[in-house]
């Protein structure tokens, strides 16, 4: 190997000691280990460690073919020492800032998606939910104003069969009379028992519900 090679193995070593530094800062500050669980950090230390070991062996896999001498670890150390006695708190404080600005950012796109696509959907379907119940409105109103015109009608037309009916019913013999009052009683009876019935069913079904 010659010494142009060492060289530059040297300084790409160093290079990538200060970045396992940066690296190492950067991931302990977006995993906030006190706030996981072990498992959960062990898995992500062991990807953590393959990834930057991976990314040191490309690298000297670029300059030196993948060669490794005692004096790379000695590189990697005095680029890592580097890094904490003269690079890490401009590092952190420059992390800390783009952080700070990343989320400004995502905040300021949220107000801008909230004002441009979301209020002016809620807006139209609050208008579309206005006008459904609008309409339904108007509909119960006139259906409700057909059904009494209609019940009108029906009495207008009714009076003559009425006015028949009293003739008739005046006509009629006594006995028939007191046969037809019978029957009207007995159908009123039966119409109380039907209903008390419906009203027992619907309680007990009411009641089976609120035991389940």
């Amino acid at each position: 190997m010659s010494l142009t090679i060492q060289f530059y193995t040297m300084a790409a070593m160093i290079g990538v000691g200060s970045w396992l530094g940066a690296a190492i800062d950067t991931y302990g500050r977006f995993l906030q280990r006190e706030k996981r669980a072990k498992w959960f950090i062990f898995i992500n230390d062991v990807l953590f460690w393959l990834l930057q070991g991976l990314i040191t062996f490309y690298v000297l896999l670029l300059v030196n073919e993948g060669e490794l001498r005692f004096y790379i670890l000695i590189a990697l150390l005095c680029g890592y020492a580097a890094y904490q006695a003269l690079l890490r708190n401009i590092f952190l404080r420059l992390l800390e800032t783009l952080i700070q600005w990343t989320i400004n950012l995502y905040l300021v796109l949220e107000k801008i998606f909230r004002l441009i696509i979301v209020r002016p959907i809620q807006a139209v379907v609050q208008a579309i939910i206005v006008l459904i119940i609008a309409i339904g409105k108007g509909l119960y109103n006139i259906g409700k104003m057909l059904v009494i015109l209609l019940w009108k009608v029906t009495l207008v037309l009714l009076w003559p069969l009425k006015a028949v009916g009293l003739i008739l019913w005046k006509l009629t013999p006594n006995f028939v009379k007191k046969y037809l009052e019978i029957f009207i009683r007995k159908l009123a009876g039966f119409y109380e028992i039907i209903k008390n019935t419906t009203v027992k069913v619907i309680k007990y079904l009411k009641n089976f519900r609120k035991v389940r």
